[in-house]
């Protein structure tokens, strides 16, 4: 399957696809009030070429536990090596993971029911391009699960030509998040409450081995929140009751291992009467070329941050999150400016295939998603009207200027 050199029209496909596979899938079978269903799903595909060891592009894999109410505790991860061909790709293992062999073990932690969560698996380019092998990945729990048949993934692995890859990425959102452009430090947040405005903590990251020339991004908000702040010529629209905003930097130029962030607040509405409002969207693309001064400054990302971030092909190119908020209090006044914080640096990662020291943890790279009946019909309308917002929507694959070539 390749998706790393599809247009950026084709996206559209792929909406309608996520529509109907999400609509299809509402009706969760019923199973016993002890059992956690976890599935696993890749979510990447394709590696560019010239990725390089120290900006390792993280797979993106995700642990659904939608098809079940009940919390699944202690969920790991297993990867298994041996498959993948060392004269293409080699592998990262993040600190903290135990290795055995070829095949090293990661605990990601409790996964709520009604939730997803995103893990990434660092791989990085280490020749030509083509079928790099395949990755064996396999989920596991605490909590007893009715279906094991869908936890293991055998998941193949291709290199592609030389190009940008850019990731979305996005928390959920609370009263007191930190804009810094990871989760690294932040729990027990507190959540929004109606009426108030909270920051929006995002990025698009570069994991490519190409500069991406122009960024353009869209958010789709869930039902019941609103646009409090955007950065200077955003397009705004309402569709389906959804707030939606199309925003470019046609100057921007993201080099690998680089991301861009601009402000984003948003506004909960003062009559929300549920604890979680979801789903909203984050997708972003590259323009066809820098043009002009940027409205921002890519920043290079920690290794805190490096943690978090992970992408690969268009498909993964979208993030989901939600908006928490505080029920049964009053509206209080707006407050001015966004917490910020420093991101902290973490441990370097090392080759995990005859690699020596230790790394930062396993990249955990989405936001929790709950089961949600209309999931595929909001998906549609935040990629159709996405589209209908765009003036411009073209990829860039290859940049001529200073990076060597490694076709």
């Amino acid at each position: 399957m390749t998706l790393f050199h599809r247009s950026t029209l084709a996206r559209a496909g792929v909406v309608a696809l996520l529509a109907a596979g999400g609509l299809a899938t509402v009706a969760a079978p019923a199973h016993a009030a002890d059992q956690a269903d976890l599935r696993l799903i890749p979510l990447s595909y394709e590696l560019a070429k010239g990725v390089k060891e120290a900006k390792a592009k993280p797979f993106k894999f995700q642990v659904d536990n939608t098809r079940s109410a009940v919390d699944a505790t202690d969920v790991r991860v297993t990867v298994e090596t041996s498959g993948l061909k060392d004269r293409k790709v080699g592998v990262v293992v993040p600190d903290g993971c135990e290795v055995e062999g070829t095949t090293f073990s990661c605990l990601l932690g409790d996964l709520a029911g009604g939730t997803t969560e995103d893990f990434g698996i660092p791989l990085f380019s280490t020749g030509g391009r083509g079928d790099a092998g395949t990755l064996v990945v396999t989920i596991s729990s605490a909590t007893a699960d009715p279906d094991l048949d869908d936890n293991t993934v055998e998941h193949d692995i291709t290199v592609a030509k030389p190009g940008y890859d850019l990731t979305t990425w996005v928390q959920d959102v609370y009263a007191d998040v930190a804009v810094d452009g990871d989760e690294a430090g932040e729990s027990g947040l507190t959540p929004v409450k109606p009426g108030d405005t909270a920051p929006l903590d995002w990025a698009v990251y570069n994991d490519g081995s190409r500069r991406a020339t122009g960024i353009a991004y869209g958010i789709t908000l869930p039902a019941g929140v609103t646009f409090a702040e955007l950065p200077e010529g955003c397009v705004t629209q309402e569709l389906g009751g959804l707030a939606q905003a199309y925003c470019e930097d046609a100057g921007a130029i993201l080099k690998p291992g680089q991301f861009y962030a601009a402000d984003v607040r948003v506004k909960v509405g003062a009559g929300v009467t549920e604890a979680v409002l979801r789903p909203g969207f984050l997708f972003a693309a590259g323009l066809d070329g820098a043009e002009g001064q940027p409205e921002e400054q890519p920043q290079s990302a920690t290794a805190a941050q490096r943690k978090t971030f992970t992408e690969v092909d268009e498909v993964d190119n979208t993030a989901q999150f939600d908006v928490f908020v505080q029920l049964g209090t009053q509206p209080t006044p707006t407050p001015t400016g966004q917490p910020t914080a420093t991101p902290t640096a973490a441990p370097t990662t090392t080759p995990g295939t005859g690699g020596d020291g230790g790394g930062g943890g396993l990249p955990v790279t989405g936001v929790q998603a709950g089961l949600i009946g209309g999931i595929g019909a909001a998906v549609l309308l935040a990629g159709g009207a996405l589209l209908l917002l765009s003036r411009r929507r073209k990829v860039v694959l290859v940049t001529p200027g200073d990076e060597t070539s490694t076709d």
